[in-house]
């Protein structure tokens, strides 16, 4: 049988400059940052209410590790990793992250170490009420801030545990202090200049609270990429459970189980998809390559004949599908 079509490769964020991230001990350069911040308005939240967060929050659990001289980056990896169960050093962590020539950690490597330890990568919208709403979740935040001037870029990883909204303070495990407490206004000035980098780590069949089905899917799918099938059922599953009326959510979960060697629940995957979305070429396609795996040869028939009546980059390979069963 012919193979199927895999779904589309995740959207292309718009490219974004890749920073190396530093630790900061420069007296000068924290003084005149305090006296730019001083200038700097704090981010503009919604109530608590409106936000749907409790008025303040702690994450109980999460580990301190201590970063030494630009390795911050592996430090706030093992923190979250650590409290996602993942039994992992900071020191085994530092030559899977740490970049010796740009003396810190990239993002990309940030995150497929993320997916080699088989927990999805999960980068945030860079809004402040996201970050709440993740920290109110229980879910541990890596952010990234430039704690330097713009021209002069001294980038930092930490780890994000918990706020307190009337105080309007945010507690971080950071450099070599645990539960550093700033100021919302502060800490948005430094994290801006990363435009609000921010991700967390989670297992696979759990999703961040304040992210939408295209960006839970594209981190999905690369955390596939660099696993299986199998290893990403969880996080498909979820993902339908979540937004039940997405097509393209049920297609990406036909796709998994095919792959993972379930072809019955793949088919019936792709029978979820085009329910939903009636004109969409490929569920039609992949759901009669799978029945006609399966030998349900009528319903493939017509499922075929439905791909090969819509107008798509799918339509040829419907109709060359179809000719086998005019033998």
């Amino acid at each position: 049988m012919s193979h199927l079509l895999e779904r589309q490769a995740p959207r292309q964020q718009s490219e974004r400059q890749t920073w190396n991230a530093r630790t900061a001990g420069v007296l000068l350069l924290m003084a005149a940052l305090l006296l730019l911040s001083g200038c700097a308005t704090g981010p503009r939240l919604a109530s608590p209410g409106d936000m749907g967060v409790a008025e303040r929050t702690y994450i109980d659990g999460v580990p301190f590790h201590a970063q030494r001289d630009y390795q911050c980056g592996p430090a706030s990896l093992a923190m979250v990793l650590n409290y996602a169960e993942v039994d992992v050093s900071v020191d085994t962590l530092i030559p899977q992250v740490f970049l010796p020539n740009r003396e810190g950690s990239v993002q990309p490597e940030m995150q497929s170490t993320v997916r080699r330890y088989d927990r999805v990568s999960f980068v945030l919208d860079g809004n402040f009420a996201s970050l709440l709403e993740e920290l109110d979740a229980g879910h541990p935040v890596v952010v990234m801030q430039n704690l330097s001037l713009p021209l002069w870029p001294m980038w930092h990883y930490a780890v994000a545990i918990g706020y307190d909204l009337d105080e309007q303070l945010l507690t971080l495990h950071s450099g070599e202090e645990a539960n550093r407490q700033e100021s919302f206004r502060r800490f948005d000035a430094t994290w801006a200049r990363s435009e609000r980098w921010a991700m967390v780590a989670l297992p696979p069949g759990e999703l961040p609270v304040s992210t939408g089905p295209r960006r839970a899917m594209d981190a999905i799918a690369s955390f596939e990429q660099a696993n299986d099938a199998e290893a990403a059922l969880p996080a498909w599953r979820a993902v339908t459970e979540r937004w039940p009326q997405d097509a393209m959510a049920w297609f990406a979960l036909g796709n998994a189980e095919y792959g993972a060697g379930h072809p019955e629940d793949a088919a019936n995957a792709f029978r979820h998809a085009t329910d939903r979305q009636p004109d969409l070429a490929v569920a039609w396609l992949n759901l009669g390559l799978t029945l006609e795996g399966l030998g349900q040869r009528s319903e493939a028939h017509q499922a075929l004949q439905q791909a090969a009546s819509l107008p798509s980059r799918w339509q040829d390979d419907a109709k060359q599908a179809l000719t086998r069963f005019n033998d």
